[in-house]
């Protein structure tokens, strides 16, 4: 896989396109929610928003092979820049929702980073246990420190935080999963997606066709994904329109990750629309 670089940009970048992971990137993590922090940026003077930085690689794999990595981080800004970092284990909920609690199994330097412009640094992170029969997920976060604002008046700090995943791999990886079973009510599809591998996938996306009694395709939806851990499930809703919903015989699912593709279906009937 060609190496991906990832551009921190200055707030507003970052609300106006969020990241996917289908793109080669990862969320940023705001301390302020973005329609809150869209209204106070209108209100600050460009000397108090963040500078423009960047890491590369955005993701380290370790296991039995490789027990450290390096991550690169670059200030492409004319300001200087102080970042520090934190490393937290990374698990999901029953809902599958990213789950994160302070961990010292990753070993990782410096804890803080000061550059100047236009500087670049590197930061080194391992492991201190060998892997184990299950993956295990971590994310190294690095946050900037927002400067003291030199412009007078209101002035809000913004911390732009982006956590690096860190997987470390078992001897022997099996990626499996499963979908279902898929179900409908009130005209809403539930797609249930489980990781029963070893090791993580990504889920790019969830392709829903609905068919009537002779095959003919009545409607589709494409459903993007995320991480999904080893052991973790997730599942996908999606409303039908009321008005081809009725007219479903069948449901196809089809589950689509880095790794492995999944096959899921439904035998629909009328009465899973009514509301």
């Amino acid at each position: 896989m060609p190496e991906i670089l990832f551009p921190i940009r200055r707030v507003v970048s970052a609300i106006v396109s969020p990241m996917t992971p289908q793109a080669g990137t990862e969320r940023a993590h705001r301390t302020v929610p973005p329609l809150v922090l869209v209204l106070l940026l209108l209100t600050l003077p460009v000397s108090a928003l963040p500078g423009d930085w960047r890491v590369t690689p955005i993701r380290i794999d370790l296991g039995r092979n490789a027990r450290s990595g390096v991550v690169t981080v670059i200030n492409e800004s004319d300001e200087r820049l102080q970042v520090q970092m934190r490393a937290m284990e990374w698990t999901q909920d029953a809902e599958g929702k990213d789950q994160y609690a302070d961990s010292d199994d990753i070993l990782f330097f410096p804890r803080l980073m000061v550059f100047d412009k236009k500087e670049e640094k590197i930061l080194r992170a391992g492991i201190k246990a060998p892997p184990t029969g299950k993956e295990k997920a971590y994310r190294l976060f690095i946050e900037e420190i927002p400067g003291p604002a030199e412009a007078k008046g209101v002035n809000v700090a913004i911390a732009i935080r982006f956590g690096v995943p860190i997987f470390v791999g078992p001897p022997k990886e099996e990626a499996r999963g499963e979908v279902g079973p898929v179900a409908m009510t009130e005209g809403t599809l539930s797609v249930p997606v489980r990781n029963s591998g070893n090791v993580h996938f990504v889920v790019q996306s969830v392709l829903v066709k609905g068919r009537n009694g002779k095959g003919e395709e009545e409607f589709s939806r494409e459903l993007s994904g995320w991480y999904l851990l080893a052991g973790a499930s997730r599942v996908y809703t999606t409303a039908v329109p009321p008005e081809t919903c009725g007219n479903l015989g069948n449901v196809e699912v089809e589950v689509r990750t880095d790794k492995i593709s999944l096959r899921g279906q439904l035998v629909a009937d009328p009465s899973m629309c009514s509301r």
